[in-house]
């Protein structure tokens, strides 16, 4: 289905979630046309551009539209643009992209969201899928809805970045450990509100989030693990076949997301500027009535 709002011309993917726009250049873009976007982002949560070829400091210059941006605290960056995050398969252990997970969620104030470009794709292999929270919370039963809300889980940057996986010598080995202390684990809402929206989200992901902080150990392992099967279920997510010049924007505040490491020794590089967001809440609503039995 092909929508156009104002100068935009989109092409929604699902209704859930995912949107690609056409017969539009990042590099050259005016206030209009920015604001456009960022509409459309709240819109659809993640959209795609084909053909782009941005280079780093345009495709900072497009993230910076959205916000300040964020340097992640392991992966490298490219020299002159350190705000451009580089993903090399054949440079970095890129196996815990592979776990559902919104990005940086360790952070007390996780990204607004990302634009992430496809520099190298392989020829077989390398899709990313996005699933959208919103859309996952809206799927629950009322009841669980309501014994989510208020609850409060831990996420920790050691979950997907373990000492013996990323620090191959002593040096390394320091290197991630002065890293795990500037960054403790932080407590998060399992349902937040998106601060632009309202809309009520699920904030947890197999990729960093380690207990629900109100529930015994069991309990816990268990709801998370049921959320997290929940919550990237087919009909709530999308799967992006890759182009190489390919941009994608999500919005990181209400959806998670994969990368499928299905390609071998393939060269598989992206390059990732990413938009600094707020502390994560949860404001009371009103709620629907439980059916009586």
């Amino acid at each position: 289905m092909n929508t156009v709002v104002a100068n935009l011309n989109i092409e929604v993917i699902k209704p859930t979630i995912g949107a690609i726009i056409h017969d539009i250049d990042l590099s050259a873009l005016n206030e209009q046309t920015t604001q456009q976007i960022q509409q459309a982002l709240l819109d659809h949560q993640v959209i795609f551009f084909r053909k782009q070829q941005l280079a780093p400091q345009a495709q900072a210059d497009l993230a910076r539209s959205f916000g300040t941006l964020h340097v992640h605290p392991i992966y490298p960056s490219i020299e002159d643009v350190p705000e451009v995050m580089v993903l090399d398969s054949w440079k970095q252990d890129l196996r815990d992209n592979e776990l559902w997970h919104t990005d940086v969620t360790f952070s007390k104030t996780p990204p607004l969201g990302c634009v992430l470009q496809a520099i190298k794709i392989p020829p077989v292999g390398g899709d990313t899928l996005w699933s959208s929270n919103t859309a996952a919370f809206k799927g629950l039963p009322l009841e669980l809805q309501r014994k989510l809300r208020g609850l409060t889980a831990t996420h920790d940057i050691r979950k997907s970045f373990p000492l013996e996986r990323f620090a191959h010598n002593e040096e390394e080995r320091e290197k991630l450990l002065q890293t795990f202390k500037r960054n403790p684990p932080v407590v998060h809402p399992v349902v937040r509100t998106h601060p632009v929206t309202g809309e009520p989200l699920l904030f947890v992901s197999e990729g960093f989030t380690t207990h629900i902080n109100e529930l015994p150990e069991q309990e816990s392992e268990q709801l998370l693990d049921f959320l997290f099967e929940h919550a990237t279920q087919e009909q709530f997510h999308l799967r992006w076949k890759w182009q190489d010049g390919d941009v994608a924007i999500w919005d990181n505040r209400c959806t998670q997301h994969k990368a499928l490491f299905d390609y071998g020794d393939a060269h598989r590089i992206m390059h990732r500027a990413t938009i600094n967001g707020d502390v994560p809440f949860y404001k009371e609503e009103q709620q629907p009535e439980l059916a009586e039995a």
